[in-house]
């Protein structure tokens, strides 16, 4: 048998197996099923999985692997897109799935605590009873501690939020070790430097969380939910800027364009007009839903979308949300056997339609196939790139249209990224958008708390 070049980690295999026993694993395919995500990025398997049970042991297996220099990935159910979970220099993937406890829920001050390793929809299941909720909605069923890492938003945030505005408190594991609360579940605090929101949408790079205090909220009494198809992309932008300038309190407002509305017909077997289309939800008592439709109908109409489709019951709602949050798939299931390239650039909303149209108008004049899609009610808006992963050209004309809506998105003011993060993908767009001096600050944090970069390494810095 050839010689196996030794790697950092062999040194403390033996220490992390007395540590995790059967809960450390080598094997072959469980590495390749955590060193990729959900996007086009390819497979950089860690060294072995670990699946810790408590927050002790995730310190103890830090000071492990911070002692040995050995990379220490964290994993939640993988559905990241710019190569977050990848292991580019080997390592320690660490798999949250064991810490998916809800730990608490204080339904009198709405709140509620959460290891690592909840899912958005396990949490909602739990709080069925209690009349609250948790609104974050970025489609995948993500982990919240991988929401909290990646700083997601989604469907609801035109209401809601995005994550950074529903974390109270966070438990993590710092490089060597050391557990930091970083507040307690006060609504407020002016008690020193906000360590919280400096770990929401670090990707993993400065700590590694463990429990998280979340915001919940009431389950609103009425909640009605409609398609409106528009003539084209442009309208049901500008309708889209039309109701947020007017104020009009939607709690979603997602946009289609018409070739992502002929993928999901497709692929859920549902009969919509194949045409740019508003998903819309409208939440609160019934005469304030009833004023907020009326509303909308009538600045819609303006726009070309008067075709209103509705669903009332909670049954119908699903079916329909389901749908919209499947258009990923559906979109793959267009051209079997090709992947995605997935941009999510965000705008303020009085320059959304321009870098839509512009968006448009490349897409036409390549020979990709697009789809546009997005939680247009606060400016963020994704498109999805189809190629052939084997075709080099493909690929490359998907990096280039990826490459030219960034830099349109940052001319209007916006970011190269509205909700995936930076991972790997994007870290070449950080310091044009931020500054080289901004990227700079970052690093110098990043070394202070992980002196020996063994965080998460290769992502955002």
């Amino acid at each position: 048998m050839a010689n196996q070049i030794a790697r950092p980690i062999d040194a403390i295999l033996p220490d992390l197996e007395a540590l995790l026993g059967d809960r450390l694993s080598t094997n072959a395919s469980l590495r390749d099923a955590h060193g990729r995500g959900e996007g086009m990025m390819d497979c950089l398997p860690p060294d072995a999985v670990a699946f810790p049970a408590s927050t002790d042991e995730v310190s103890q297996t830090l000071k492990l692997c911070n002692a040995a220099r050995v990379p220490v990935i964290p994993f939640g159910v993988g559905t990241s897109l710019e190569g977050h979970v990848a292991a580019p220099n080997g390592g320690l993937s660490l798999d949250f799935s064991q810490m998916n406890h809800v730990l608490e829920v204080h339904a009198e001050d709405m709140d509620a605590q959460v290891q690592p390793g909840v899912t958005r929809k396990q949490l909602n299941e739990h709080l069925r009873d209690t009349g609250l909720f948790f609104p974050v909605d970025p489609g995948a069923d993500a982990t919240i501690g991988g929401m909290c890492a990646t700083r997601a938003s989604g469907t609801s945030t035109v209401r809601y939020g995005s994550m950074k505005d529903n974390v109270l408190a966070l438990e993590a594991v710092l490089a060597d070790g050391r557990v930091i609360r970083t507040a307690n579940r006060a609504r407020k605090s002016a008690a020193g430097y906000d360590l919280t929101h400096l770990l929401i949408g670090s990707e993993g790079t400065l700590g590694v969380i463990t429990e998280i205090t979340v915001k919940l909220h009431g389950i609103p009494e009425t909640v009605a939910a409609a398609v409106c198809p528009f003539p084209s992309v442009e309208s049901a932008v500008d309708c889209v800027i039309a109701a947020i300038q007017m104020g009009v309190p939607m709690a979603r407002m997602e946009l289609l364009d018409a070739l992502s509305m002929h993928a999901v017909n497709a692929y859920a077997k549902l009969g919509y007009a194949e045409e740019s289309t508003l998903f819309l939800e409208f939440e609160g008592n019934p005469a304030s839903v009833a004023e907020q439709v009326e509303t909308l109908k009538s600045i819609a109409e303006d726009f070309g979308g008067n075709d209103f489709q509705w669903a009332d019951k909670p049954e119908d709602r699903t079916k329909l949300w389901t749908a919209r949050h499947n258009l990923y798939y559906a979109a793959l299931a267009l051209k079997p056997g090709v992947r995605s390239l997935t941009t999510d650039v965000c705008v303020p909303i009085s320059n959304l339609a321009q870098c839509i149209h512009q968006t448009h108008v490349a897409l036409d004049a390549s020979n990709l196939t697009g789809l546009i899609l997005g939680h247009v009610g606060d400016g963020n808006f994704h498109t999805l790139l189809l190629h052939d992963p084997e075709d080099a050209t493909e690929k490359a004309e998907a990096e280039r249209l990826n490459a030219a809506i960034v830099e349109q998105a940052l001319a209007l003011d916006g970011t190269c990224t509205g909700e995936h993060g930076i991972g790997m993908g994007k870290t070449k767009y950080l310091s044009t958008e931020l500054s080289q001096d901004a990227v700079d600050v970052m690093g110098s944090i990043k070394h202070a708390l992980d002196p020996n970069n063994i965080l998460n390494p290769g992502k955002i810095i």
